[in-house]
Protein backbone atom coordinates (compact mmCIF):
# COMPACT_ATOMS: atom_id res chain seq x y z
CA UNK A 1 0.00 0.00 0.00
CA UNK A 2 1.03 3.37 -1.02
CA UNK A 3 1.40 6.52 1.10
CA UNK A 4 -1.54 8.72 0.68
CA UNK A 5 -1.01 12.08 -1.18
CA UNK A 6 -0.01 13.70 2.40
CA UNK A 7 2.48 16.26 0.94
CA UNK A 8 3.40 19.43 2.74
CA UNK A 9 4.82 21.77 -0.30
CA UNK A 10 5.79 22.04 -3.72
CA UNK A 11 8.52 22.76 -6.01
CA UNK A 12 7.91 25.38 -8.40
CA UNK A 13 10.08 25.42 -11.72
CA UNK A 14 9.70 28.03 -14.53
CA UNK A 15 11.31 27.66 -17.73
CA UNK A 16 13.98 25.31 -16.09
CA UNK A 17 14.53 28.16 -13.80
CA UNK A 18 14.14 26.92 -9.70
CA UNK A 19 11.73 29.09 -7.31
CA UNK A 20 12.12 27.02 -4.56
CA UNK A 21 9.43 25.59 -2.31
CA UNK A 22 6.43 26.31 -1.16
CA UNK A 23 3.71 25.62 1.39
CA UNK A 24 0.48 25.54 -0.71
CA UNK A 25 -0.68 25.33 -4.09
CA UNK A 26 -4.38 26.29 -4.91
CA UNK A 27 -6.35 26.54 -8.40
CA UNK A 28 -4.55 23.93 -10.44
CA UNK A 29 -7.66 22.27 -12.76
CA UNK A 30 -8.88 22.34 -16.05
CA UNK A 31 -13.07 22.73 -16.75
CA UNK A 32 -14.76 21.65 -19.72
CA UNK A 33 -17.33 24.74 -20.58
CA UNK A 34 -20.61 22.86 -22.01
CA UNK A 35 -23.39 24.75 -23.99
CA UNK A 36 -26.70 23.66 -24.03
CA UNK A 37 -29.16 23.39 -26.80
CA UNK A 38 -32.61 22.57 -26.48
CA UNK A 39 -33.67 20.62 -29.39
CA UNK A 40 -37.37 21.80 -30.80
CA UNK A 41 -40.15 19.23 -29.97
CA UNK A 42 -37.94 17.08 -27.59
CA UNK A 43 -39.10 18.97 -24.17
CA UNK A 44 -37.59 16.60 -21.95
CA UNK A 45 -34.19 16.71 -23.03
CA UNK A 46 -31.42 19.13 -23.46
CA UNK A 47 -28.08 18.39 -25.58
CA UNK A 48 -24.57 19.43 -23.64
CA UNK A 49 -22.50 19.82 -26.40
CA UNK A 50 -18.48 20.40 -24.92
CA UNK A 51 -16.90 23.56 -26.24
CA UNK A 52 -13.79 24.73 -25.12
CA UNK A 53 -11.79 23.84 -21.86
CA UNK A 54 -11.02 26.46 -19.59
CA UNK A 55 -7.56 25.93 -17.06
CA UNK A 56 -7.90 27.91 -13.66
CA UNK A 57 -4.72 30.10 -12.35
CA UNK A 58 -2.49 28.06 -9.88
CA UNK A 59 -1.48 30.06 -6.68
CA UNK A 60 1.78 28.93 -4.88
CA UNK A 61 2.10 30.35 -1.01
CA UNK A 62 4.49 30.18 1.37
CA UNK A 63 6.77 32.13 4.23
CA UNK A 64 9.69 34.68 3.50
CA UNK A 65 12.47 32.03 2.91
CA UNK A 66 16.16 32.04 1.54
CA UNK A 67 14.17 31.01 -1.82
CA UNK A 68 12.19 34.38 -1.64
CA UNK A 69 15.87 35.89 -3.45
CA UNK A 70 15.30 33.45 -6.25
CA UNK A 71 11.80 35.07 -7.16
CA UNK A 72 12.81 38.48 -6.85
CA UNK A 73 15.77 37.51 -9.35
CA UNK A 74 13.27 36.20 -11.72
CA UNK A 75 10.64 39.24 -11.46
CA UNK A 76 13.65 41.93 -12.15
CA UNK A 77 13.78 40.37 -15.44
CA UNK A 78 10.19 40.32 -16.21
CA UNK A 79 9.85 43.43 -17.71
CA UNK A 80 12.63 42.66 -20.67
CA UNK A 81 10.64 39.65 -21.59
CA UNK A 82 7.42 38.73 -20.39
CA UNK A 83 7.14 35.35 -22.63
CA UNK A 84 4.77 32.11 -22.32
CA UNK A 85 6.86 29.68 -21.38
CA UNK A 86 6.72 25.80 -19.46
CA UNK A 87 6.22 25.13 -15.90
CA UNK A 88 6.79 22.44 -13.46
CA UNK A 89 4.83 21.86 -10.25
CA UNK A 90 5.88 18.91 -8.54
CA UNK A 91 4.32 17.60 -5.02
CA UNK A 92 6.65 16.66 -2.52
CA UNK A 93 5.95 13.98 0.77
CA UNK A 94 7.55 14.99 3.69
CA UNK A 95 11.12 13.60 3.08
CA UNK A 96 11.17 15.77 0.05
CA UNK A 97 11.12 13.06 -2.46
CA UNK A 98 8.48 13.23 -5.49
CA UNK A 99 4.88 12.47 -5.04
CA UNK A 100 3.46 13.79 -8.34
CA UNK A 101 4.38 16.78 -10.71
CA UNK A 102 2.26 18.79 -13.62
CA UNK A 103 3.46 20.55 -15.89
CA UNK A 104 1.82 23.44 -17.23
CA UNK A 105 2.50 24.97 -20.77
CA UNK A 106 2.04 28.21 -22.29
CA UNK A 107 2.66 30.04 -18.56
CA UNK A 108 2.94 33.85 -17.90
CA UNK A 109 3.35 34.78 -14.22
CA UNK A 110 0.20 37.14 -13.85
CA UNK A 111 0.59 38.05 -10.06
CA UNK A 112 3.18 38.21 -7.24
CA UNK A 113 2.21 39.61 -4.30
CA UNK A 114 5.01 40.14 -1.03
CA UNK A 115 4.75 40.53 2.46
CA UNK A 116 2.47 42.90 4.21
CA UNK A 117 4.36 43.65 7.56
CA UNK A 118 1.79 45.15 10.80
CA UNK A 119 3.67 45.56 14.09
CA UNK A 120 0.31 45.22 15.73
CA UNK A 121 -0.18 41.44 14.63
CA UNK A 122 2.48 38.68 14.73
CA UNK A 123 2.22 36.77 11.86
CA UNK A 124 4.54 34.78 9.51
CA UNK A 125 5.37 36.93 6.42
CA UNK A 126 4.47 35.23 3.76
CA UNK A 127 4.30 36.12 -0.48
CA UNK A 128 2.35 34.64 -3.48
CA UNK A 129 2.83 33.90 -6.83
CA UNK A 130 -0.03 33.07 -9.40
CA UNK A 131 0.39 31.87 -12.77
CA UNK A 132 -1.66 31.26 -15.75
CA UNK A 133 -1.16 28.81 -17.89
CA UNK A 134 -2.89 27.33 -20.97
CA UNK A 135 -2.67 23.90 -21.15
CA UNK A 136 -0.76 20.71 -19.84
CA UNK A 137 2.78 19.29 -20.55
CA UNK A 138 4.97 16.21 -20.14
CA UNK A 139 6.96 16.92 -17.62
CA UNK A 140 10.82 15.39 -18.05
CA UNK A 141 12.10 13.28 -15.32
Amino acid sequence: MSDPGTSVHFRLRIDSIDLGEWNSCEGLGIQVELEEHQEGGNNDFVWQLPSRLIYTNVTLTRPLTDDTAKVFKYLSKLPQRVRRGTAEIAALKPDRSLLVQWGLADVVLVRWSGPSFDPSRSEVATESIELAYHGFTEVSD
